[in-house]
């Protein structure tokens, strides 16, 4: 095989990785917005070679098999409505998204432990009204001191989210690449220019 063919071979392969699809559901709204909802560029061709999708954009990219050629999608709407989840699952993910990535004592961001505001020492239970995010500075001046003897204060009380609560806290968090084709269906609720 001829090395130029092999090697222009490789660079189409690794650049066809790098298209993922932005996944709609039937009421063209992402799934989720954080994580956002992406799919592999091979993942979406095959759901539309299953018909469980539609192409709504496209990369100017394409793919190829012996007998096939197509162009890589970049917006993909699922032809069956998935019902969204209600209960939001307690993860540590989770908990910081509702937290808004902050120390919920300081206004901190990065280096984010969770902190028990009851601690567990003195019988605090793990739970969304009990557990917020915490720096680490933070989290150790507390240790397992009740909040009125720490000196610290919570900027918000600790609550469960809802699943609508956290799908809009997610928008404030978009991912470092966002494509063009993408635009349109991300921030619908955003104002228009005129």
């Amino acid at each position: 095989m001829d090395a130029d063919f092999r090697s222009s071979f490789v660079r189409e392969h690794a650049q066809a990785k790098a298209h993922p699809a932005l996944v709609l559901n039937a009421d063209f709204r992402p799934l989720s917005y954080y994580p956002l909802s992406l799919w592999p560029w091979q993942e979406a061709v095959k759901a539309v070679f299953l018909e469980r999708v539609t192409i709504l954009a496209e990369y100017d990219e394409v793919v190829r098999s012996p007998s096939i050629e197509i162009r890589i999608p970049s917006v993909v709407v699922l032809k069956d409505y998935v019902k969204p989840q209600k209960r939001v699952a307690f993860t540590r993910f989770n908990l910081f998204l509702r937290d808004a990535f902050c120390c919920q004592y300081c206004g901190a961001k990065g280096d984010l432990t969770f902190d028990h505001v009851v601690p567990r020492a003195r019988g605090g239970i793990t739970s969304w009204e009990n557990v917020v995010a915490a720096c680490s500075r933070c989290n150790l001046r507390k240790g397992s001191k009740p909040l009125s003897r720490s000196g610290l204060t919570l900027r918000k009380p600790p609550r469960q989210p809802g699943a609508v609560e956290l799908m809009n806290l997610g928008r404030k968090f978009p991912p470092g690449y966002l494509h063009q084709s993408w635009m349109d269906f991300l921030y619908w609720d955003a104002e228009l220019d005129a």
